[in-house]
């Protein structure tokens, strides 16, 4: 398997030297946990805190031999390679050792997030045709709600406890099934191609229901870009990716590209709202050497007194999920005196676009395409833009990356639109400039025009964040009889500021200065909180729709 490439050389020379040969048979709980275990029997590999200030630890022989051991139980409970498990688990240890312990087996599985309602458990485990669900004492009454409805679902297994009706991996723990080991005389039929199903996600979505989301045992090689190339990962780094266990987003940072390169993973346990203050403590006790989190947290950690806390092991930080603000970035860097580099990519792909340690970064600009990634931006036809004209994000098929998805399970329509002429259409607007910079524009549905002009969400947003009295703020088309739409805001406030008109009338000329005046908010509307998914993304569809409802009220 060659892994070529560092994330000190300069972009040229990785894109002329990075490739990944993605072997045959692949499977990353044997070809990458187990292989640890052996090399180094004491590498850490897992660091554990919750809120009330308990600490575990784990070693990649300790993951070795607790994932052969969850393994075991599985196949006690008729789980064999094929079969679906969806994976219902919080950031406790259980979640890693169950993930490695089906990756080991060839059983697909699905994470999904706690928050789930019985609703959304039903709807996944129909729609994938789930065999186990493997969930905590706290969700376990969720799954009895509606586990009737679910012909698929056999067997219900708890991580954490006992419960009646339920398989328990504390008790089966106490009667351990014989360890077991690869060998070359596994058979063939038994192994894992890298071609082989792995994991399905299901798509946060913000319009229809969620879409399944399908990637092969080559999936993890895919994350090597992620972790060595973006984030500068290296065998002794204790990495933390704020993140949930139930979206990719842990994919990116919580596992695969981590362990991989050899990386110490290290996970926070919190419950409940997110709050700033309890992070930046964990990044000063722990020497955090790696960091990363979504633009929302980076927005409520710059609210904070960084010069309160020693940072200085800190030293690379990177941040996906949507766009960054460049006041974000430039606040963060006066506080730790780090850039922090974006990485675009979805549920879909691994890190395809990014701003890499030995790119010049750009506050604002998505970066350069990863080295092995061919991507383009082309216009409706399929052929590619001019410089700074905004067109749709386009990834070449030819070769495939390691990384991208297979394809959208069960949804042949969706493929059909997503995979067009050897290209997959991200469904993104950007556009490139001159020295070869993406710029992202909004979602092809969040695009606004209004008087004649396309207006980006995110330039307006990145405008009403630099404002003092601007905490949040999403952009959205709001129905006009005049000018058809007109881009209206939802702002949440700093404290310290109350709405008013005096102040509506600050904000709209404080981002007729920044930003191009005919992309000012003609109106903006103060709320609480702004309704996002449980990835942290922003929901404009839910305040899109709930504008347009208001306008047909009001005609």
């Amino acid at each position: 398997m060659k892994k070529t490439g560092h994330a000190t050389d300069s972009y040229e020379t990785m894109c002329e030297t990075f490739a990944i040969e993605v072997p045959e048979y692949y499977n990353f709980g044997f070809d990458v946990i187990d292989a640890w275990a052996r090399k180094d029997r004491n590498k850490l590999a897992l660091i554990w805190v919750n809120q009330n200030g308990e600490e575990q630890k784990y070693s990649f022989l300790d993951l070795a031999n607790l994932s052969n051991k969850a393994a075991n139980i599985l196949l006690k409970y008729g789980i064999n390679k094929g079969d679906r498990v969806l994976v219902m688990l919080p950031r406790i240890p259980e979640w890693w050792i169950f993930a490695i312990a089906l990756i080991k087996l060839g059983a697909v599985f699905a994470p999904c997030p706690t928050m789930l309602t019985a609703r959304d458990i039903r709807y996944r485990v129909n729609k994938g045709k789930f065999r186990m669900i493997i969930t905590d004492v706290e969700n376990a009454p969720k799954v009895e709600e509606i586990c009737n409805e679910c012909p698929t679902l056999t067997t219900r297994f708890l991580a954490d406890g006992e419960r009646k009706g339920w398989a328990s991996f504390p008790y089966e723990l106490l009667y351990p099934a014989p360890v077991s080991h690869r060998s070359v005389s596994i058979p063939d039929q038994l192994r894992t191609r890298s071609t082989d199903p792995m994991l399905i996600y299901f798509t946060s979505g913000t319009t229809g229901e969620p879409k399944m989301v399908l990637h092969n045992h080559g999936y993890p090689l895919g994350h090597i870009v992620t972790a060595r190339l973006w984030q500068d990962i290296k065998h002794n780094d204790l990495h933390f990716t704020v993140s949930d266990t139930g979206w990719a987003k842990c994919a990116w940072g919580k596992i695969f590209g981590q362990w991989i390169e050899g990386a110490c993973i290290f996970v926070y346990n919190f419950t409940g709202k997110f709050q700033a203050t309890e992070v930046l403590p964990l990044l000063e006790k722990y020497q955090i050497t790696t960091f990363c989190c979504p633009p929302t947290i980076y927005r409520m950690l710059i609210l904070a007194d960084l010069e309160r806390f020693d940072l200085s092991s800190l030293r690379h930080c990177t941040s996906a999920g949507e766009p960054l603000n460049p006041e974000v970035i430039r606040v963060w860097k006066e506080g730790t005196g780090l850039t922090i580099c974006e990485g675009y990519g979805q549920t879909e792909t691994a890190c395809c676009v990014a701003s890499f340690p030995s790119v010049e970064p750009r506050p604002g600009s998505m970066g350069k395409p990863s080295p092995g990634w061919k991507v383009e931006v082309h216009d409706d036809d399929g052929k590619p833009v001019g410089v700074h004209e905004e067109g749709r994000l386009a990834i070449s098929c030819q070769p495939r990356p390691p990384g991208l998805f297979v394809e959208y399970l069960d949804t042949p329509e969706e493929n059909r639109k997503s995979f067009v002429h050897g290209w997959y259409y991200t469904g993104d607007k950007v556009s490139i400039d001159d020295d070869g910079y993406f710029w992202f524009v909004g979602r092809n549905d969040d695009v606004i025009k209004s008087s004649g002009y396309r207006i980006g969400p995110f330039e307006v947003e990145s405008a009403l964040l630099e404002h003092p009295a601007v905490q949040e703020a999403a952009v959205v088309g709001s129905p006009d009889r005049i000018r058809g739409v007109v881009v209206k805001a939802f702002v949440v406030l700093n404290k310290g500021f109350d709405p008013s008109e005096s102040l509506v009338r600050d904000i709209k000329n404080y981002v007729k200065k920044t930003t191009a005046p005919y992309k000012y908010p003609r109106e903006i509307e103060f709320i609480e909180e702004l309704p996002k998914t449980i990835s942290g993304k922003i929901k404009r569809n839910d305040l899109r729709a709930a504008e347009l409802k208001k306008y047909h009220d009001r005609s």
